[in-house]
Order: C-alpha cells, then structure tokens, then sequence
C-alpha cells in the first residue's frame, strides 16, 4: 500500500512540474505578445499600448515569482523538482502560444483581432492558474497556494482589462 502512495505522490509531482512549466510558458508568451502586437502598431489605439504593457511588467513579475518559488520550495514528500523538465514545458509553451498568435492573427490583423487575441490568452492563463492551484492545494504547499492565488487574482483583472478594452475597440 505504501508502495501505491508513493507512485501517486510522484505523479501529483509530476503535474505541479508540468502546470509551473506551463504558467511559466504562458507568462513568457504574454510578455512577448504584448511586445510584438505593439511593435507593429496593434495596439496603438487610444492609449492601450500603456495599460497592456504594465499587464505585460506583471507578466514578468509573475514570472520571476514562479522562478523563486520553483528554487525555494522544499522536497515534496522527498522529490526535488525538476527544474530543468520545467524550464523545457515552459519554453515549449511559449513557442506553441506564440504559433497559436500567429494563426489566430493571420497575414493582416487589426487592433479588434489583436486584442481580442490576448482576451484569449488571458482565459488560457487563469485556467492554468486554476489548475495550478487545485495541484498545489493537493501537494500541501501553503506558500505555493498562496503564490498560485495572488497570481491568479491578478490574471483575473488582466483578462477584465484585456475585455474592457476589446469592448472600447469593437464600438469604436
């Protein structure tokens, strides 16, 4: 039975590796979409630029959060984490968000596809954010949950900006 325990304990691990490495991938991605969709000028209108790019310094933050808490957490039920398999789901999961960009956006998007693609992004990161935290809560981390939570609230505020904004381009 205990033998049992174990190989469930490693494969609760196991997820927690690949849901950082995700929310780190998407973190990375965010950045970088904010800093391509304004380079070529989608995000020109009407002061939007400024506002996504503190949501893109947030991005960051959260980021540079999960690298901390990914050196400082403890052997979980005596497994160390594997930080290398988590760096490669994350920079896996940037390059597949920033195809998934690519097609969304197609050969000539506007400022309405622009940011309605982020709105997207957005709902993908609080989702992963919510699994996250469903995983940590089982691991039994209370400085992981509450890292997941803060993050989480705030992914929360990024997707209503990301939509209000969508709202103003689309009336507009």
């Amino acid at each position: 039975m205990q033998y049992c325990t174990i190989i469930l304990q490693m494969v609760e691990i196991e997820k927690l590796e690949e849901k950082l490495g995700e929310a780190m991938g998407l973190e990375m991605a965010a950045q970088k979409a904010v800093e391509e969709l304004g380079s070529r000028g989608l995000l020109d209108e009407n002061g939007m630029l400024d506002q996504l790019q503190k949501m893109q310094t947030q991005a960051g933050n959260h980021q540079s959060k999960l690298e901390k808490m990914i050196q400082e957490l403890p052997e979980l039920n005596g497994s160390k984490l594997d930080t290398i398999k988590i760096q490669q789901v994350a920079q896996e999961t940037a390059q597949k968000c920033s195809n998934m960009m690519q097609t969304y956006l197609g050969e000539d998007p506007d400022s309405s596809e622009a940011i309605e693609f982020l709105c997207l992004a957005e709902g993908g990161e609080i989702t992963h954010y919510e699994v996250l935290d469903a995983i940590s809560k089982k691991v039994k981390n209370n400085k992981l949950s509450a890292t997941v939570n803060s993050i989480l609230r705030e992914e929360k505020r990024h997707l209503q900006l990301c939509t209000r904004l969508a709202k103003r381009v689309a009336s507009e």
